[in-house]
């Protein structure tokens, strides 16, 4: 099933656009991540970064191109010789695949922490329980949470809620994780935490991430690269130190501005 010519590429972005309308918000990229490779998206609002990151989390589907994922096209599948719109259970199977942690987060108020993150393993992976439990229990430790297992979400900090849904998502052991903009909804204070958890994650595994954030110093200390969008196309690209450090255009150093 239309398998990449580059295996060194886990997503593939070919040409994707997207519109809302007569509105055009993504126009036209190109956008390739290498298995384990840690890509920031950083950009003005509505520069289109978000739209990206939920077209890879099937949430928006693009109006034009393609989105790979491990090898298979994401929103579109084969029959009889020609690529159609997929339909839900090939986005199922590859959403299998993805990880996804949100600004908002999206728990189950009547679970508890530890059904949180055991629930899709046993339910969308079909594994036993016991073994659902131990997986969850194991990722919570991960995330510094093992004290808070049987805890309900709303006793639980914005800071430790989004640490539950960043275990949710690494349980299913997924080949990509997208994070968008996972601090935007946390007081200040409460920032740190959850940034230094997926520094730890990035720096123990070899999973790929997408990293949507305006949070510069934490793309600075993350990333391999950083993908500075705005107006819907990429503007500049580059490792961290060339991108902060040596912007080119004038429109990222316009953006970088503000932050200093």
């Amino acid at each position: 099933m239309n398998a990449l010519s580059q295996t060194s590429t886990i997503v593939k972005y070919s040409q994707v656009k997207k519109s809302y309308g007569d509105l055009e918000v993504i126009k036209g990229i190109d956008l390739s991540i290498a298995p384990g490779e840690k890509v920031a998206l950083i950009g003005p609002s509505g520069s289109g970064k978000t739209t990206l990151g939920r077209m890879l989390m099937t949430l928006e589907e693009p109006t034009g191109g393609t989105i790979q994922v491990d090898g298979q096209l994401l929103w579109h599948e084969e029959k009889n010789g020609r690529f159609v719109r997929a339909g839900e259970k090939h986005l199922h199977r590859m959403r299998e695949r993805i990880g996804m942690v949100f600004q908002h987060f999206n728990l189950f108020p009547h679970m508890n922490v530890l059904d949180n993150v055991a629930s899709a393993p046993r339910k969308v992976l079909k594994l036993h329980k016991r073994e659902a439990k131990e997986r969850a229990e194991a990722m919570l430790a991960k995330v510094g949470l093992a004290d808070k297992i049987d805890v309900y979400p709303s006793q639980l900090s914005g800071g430790q809620k989004q640490r539950v849904a960043i275990a949710r998502a690494l349980v299913m052991n997924p080949k990509v994780m997208v994070f968008d903009e996972v601090t935007s909804a946390l007081d200040p204070e409460l920032v740190g935490e959850v940034l230094e958890v997926i520094k730890d994650i990035a720096r123990q595994g070899d999973m790929a991430m997408m990293l949507i954030t305006h949070e510069m110093d934490f793309a600075r200390d993350v990333a391999d690269r950083v993908v500075f969008g705005a107006d819907g196309r990429i503007v500049e690209e580059g490792p961290p130190k060339e991108i902060f450090e040596n912007p080119k255009s004038d429109r990222l150093q316009s953006f970088l501005g503000r932050f200093r």
